[in-house]
């Protein structure tokens, strides 16, 4: 069984709302806080959404110095899966565990509204058992949501194959529709829509279960 550590910092707020989502595909969790040092004993790690540090000076700037955060630089490079979801995305970018930046909506508006994204990529490890070109309703809830980066960064994603996700129609302004990437090895990924917000059909979707099956390396359970 899969054990995932769920990393909160303060401000974090979509800690349970992904320990939901991992406990209803059968695999176990732990919260860890944010000065925590040991991640070794998990077999995924997530950084869950919310305003990590109150987003002061930007989002994810504060968070990046955090004790844990070397532990997941060192989890990372040893190639075990990493998965950032919106908070977490910025987080992740800002410790340079992920090429990029988030930078505020375009039109300065907070967004919270469901979004469909396409499967670009298959071989990160929240993507490897979805098909490139599925299309995934997945929701969104973020003000700095707009992915950014320069012409040799966005060059080197689209001959690595970093992309992961893209919207189909752009909320937010992100580069080249951009919703999601993964590091050069593919074990780290960063999104910004909710996958955790999309594992019932009573929260409007289950297309998040699929990605967060294949992240913590567990089976869809088949329905009877």
């Amino acid at each position: 069984m899969s054990h995932v550590a769920i990393v909160v910092f303060p401000g974090s707020n979509c800690e349970y709302d992904a320990a939901n989502a991992v406990e209803s595909l059968g695999a176990t969790f732990e919260f860890v806080w944010h000065t925590s040092a040991d991640l070794s004993k998990f077999d995924a790690v997530i950084l869950p959404g919310g305003f990590a540090h109150g987003d002061y000076l930007r989002p994810g700037a504060i968070a990046r110095f955090s004790p844990v955060m070397s532990a997941v630089q060192e989890y990372a490079a040893s190639g075990r899966p990493v998965l950032g979801i919106c908070n977490g995305f910025q987080v992740l970018t800002e410790a340079g565990l992920l090429p990029g930046a988030l930078q505020k909506n375009r039109g300065l508006t907070f967004l919270c509204q469901p979004s469909t994204v396409r499967v670009v990529s298959n071989r990160s490890v929240l993507t490897r058992t979805t098909a490139v070109g599925e299309e995934l309703s997945i929701p969104i809830n973020h003000f700095s949501g707009s992915y950014t980066c320069d012409d040799d960064t966005l060059s080197a994603l689209v001959a690595n194959d970093q992309i992961v996700l893209r919207y189909t129609a752009n909320p937010n302004g992100s580069r080249d529709d951009i919703a999601g990437v993964c590091n050069s090895a593919g074990n780290v990924v960063g999104l910004m829509p909710h996958p955790e917000r999309a594992t019932s059909a009573l929260l409007g979707s289950e297309d998040g279960r699929a990605l967060l099956a294949s992240f913590i390396g567990l089976s869809l359970p088949q329905a009877a």
